[in-house]
């Protein structure tokens, strides 16, 4: 009996040292020198300066390599321990956070937004009441994706004084009723870490999260970076000079520290991804329970699948927010992932929970490479043979963009418009123009030309030049790498005179027509 019996208590062991070698061959037959082939060439591709990845399989490091550099001019070489910033990949330390206050008791995912920051008011007075901490994390509040960006961008608003601002953004869709991407609701989530624990959302993020993973060089703003070596430097976009990525200037933004803040390297995130793979454990020491890991890879928001994507991604049948995660499936495996956009920084990361994999992929550019090489280091792993080359689909998707946006300029470019001519005095565009949402804008005639200030952005404003009839074009008097060519386009009253101004551009990442201005008498 005392044999049968100690056979039996073998048993669970023996499965475990099994599915432990499984494991092991399974990542033993990823030919890594493949792998790493693979990123130089992406690298080279994609024209990115530089990039590091690492990769983590069944609890261990399996993978960390830098490429390229950390500056295009200065050069420097990029390693695993270089730091980038890892932009909106900073969503799920703040999901974490929120997530250890209700496994201490000290709030719900349920409880109302105004318990803690009775000062936020939407649009709504019903959205204002029954605003949760789930909505701040699944973007489900009713606004269009990116709204009220500019209240965090170069502005000298504190984060309360961004939330206070929110009332005057107007909903792009039913409350709970679609997705509109919101960085200002992880503004909020971070000051509900605030309001709770009586710690700043840094602090916080510092002392609960960094020290217990040994994350030591790992950081929450940019002002920590000062005199910090082995950081990369962001890049925009290519110019017309060559093609080649443009250095710019890392800024920083403590207003959106939340939502986007977080700079660190490849080797120290995998820390991060080995405590998300042990849903909240690490080395022994848990930080957040197993159950707040499952409602955070829980769909909180479903998304429509377009029927591009499910061309694109034939396995693709789902799709939506978690809490401050993506969610979505691929090759029959559910699929965690975020992504990060900084200025002149682009990052993403990945977990495949059922394969115990995940992978971070850091650049200091503003390219796309991210995903398709997250997608071919996934089919290595799980041993998908002739799987697509993603890195040189995704080229060919973004070359005929290219082209068909070249197409569509070189049309435009046809169109001649009759040859611009005042139809004022520059003095009747002067003044002060006030933007509820925004504050004040002021047009002022200095030497001849028209030059334009923000007030809640002093290193944003430049120089306007005649383009058409009460329409000028603005030289934006700083080079950042998220601005985009812009017009401030006056508009008159029902007397004839200059009543309002329109900042008028096709930028992806912020909404300028959000700041309406009309002008102070």
């Amino acid at each position: 009996m005392s044999a049968i019996l100690s056979r039996r208590s073998l048993r669970p062991l023996l499965l475990a040292l099994l599915l432990w070698s499984l494991s092991l061959s399974s990542s033993a037959q990823v030919d890594f020198q493949k792998l790493d082939a693979y990123y130089q060439k992406a690298l080279k591709d994609w024209n990115v300066p530089g990039m590091a990845i690492a990769i983590v399989k069944n609890d261990s490091v399996v993978f960390a390599k830098g490429y390229g550099v950390r500056d295009i001019q200065k050069g420097g070489a990029v390693d695993a321990n270089t730091l980038f910033g890892i932009a909106s990949n900073t969503k799920a330390y703040t999901a974490a956070a929120l997530a250890m206050l209700v496994d201490e008791g000290k709030l719900s995912w349920d409880d109302p937004v105004t318990k803690y920051l009775p000062y936020l008011q939407l649009y709504d007075p019903y959205v204002t009441q029954h605003l949760n901490i789930r909505d701040l994390l699944s973007h489900r509040v009713g606004l269009q994706t990116f709204s009220g960006d500019l209240l965090w961008y170069n502005t000298t608003y504190s984060r309360k004084e961004i939330l206070e601002r929110a009332k005057y953004l107007k909903p792009a869709y039913p409350f709970r009723g679609g997705y509109g991407y919101s960085n200002l609701m992880f503004i909020a989530a971070g000051e509900v870490v605030e309001a709770v624990s009586g710690k700043t959302w840094e602090q916080f993020i510092q002392e609960r999260i960094f020290r217990p993973l040994g994350m030591t060089r790992s950081y929450t703003s940019v002002n920590q970076l000062k005199g910090v070596e082995n950081v990369a430097t962001p890049h925009g976009n290519p110019t017309t000079q060559g093609g080649k990525p443009v250095p710019t200037v890392l800024t920083a933004w403590d207003n959106w520290n939340p939502a986007a803040g977080i700079f660190t390297s490849v080797t120290q995130d995998a820390k991060w991804l080995k405590l998300q793979l042990n849903r909240g454990t690490y080395h022994g020491q848990r930080l957040f329970s197993e159950a707040a890991s499952h409602t955070m890879w829980t769909m909180h928001n479903a998304l429509p699948v377009a029927p591009q994507m499910e061309t694109i991604t034939p396995s693709l049948h789902f799709s939506g927010a978690g809490l401050g995660w993506m969610l979505n499936d691929y090759q029959g495996r559910k699929i965690v992932v975020h992504g990060g956009g900084h200025e002149g920084m682009n990052s993403r990361t990945v977990l495949v929970p059922e394969e115990k994999l995940g992978i971070v992929i850091l650049t200091n550019s503003m390219s796309s490479i991210m995903a398709p090489i997250a997608n071919y280091t996934i089919d290595q792993f799980m041993g998908i043979k002739d799987g697509r080359d993603w890195s040189q689909f995704n080229l060919e998707m973004a070359a005929k963009a290219a082209e068909a946006q070249k197409a569509a300029e070189g049309k435009a470019a046809k169109t001649k418009l009759a040859k611009a001519k005042l139809t004022r005095d520059l003095n009747a565009y002067a003044g002060t123009y006030h933007s509820p949402l925004y504050g004040n804008a002021t047009v002022a005639l200095q030497k001849g030309k028209l030059v334009l200030s923000l007030a809640a952005a002093p290193a944003l404003g430049g120089e306007l030049s005649l383009w058409q009839p009460d329409i000028f074009n603005l030289a934006w008097k700083n080079n950042f790498a998220l601005l985009t060519p812009t017009k401030a386009r006056f508009l008159p009253g029902p007397d004839g005179s200059i009543a309002e101004l329109r900042l008028d551009a096709n930028n992806p990442d912020f909404h300028f027509s959000e700041l309406e201005f009309t002008r102070v008498q």
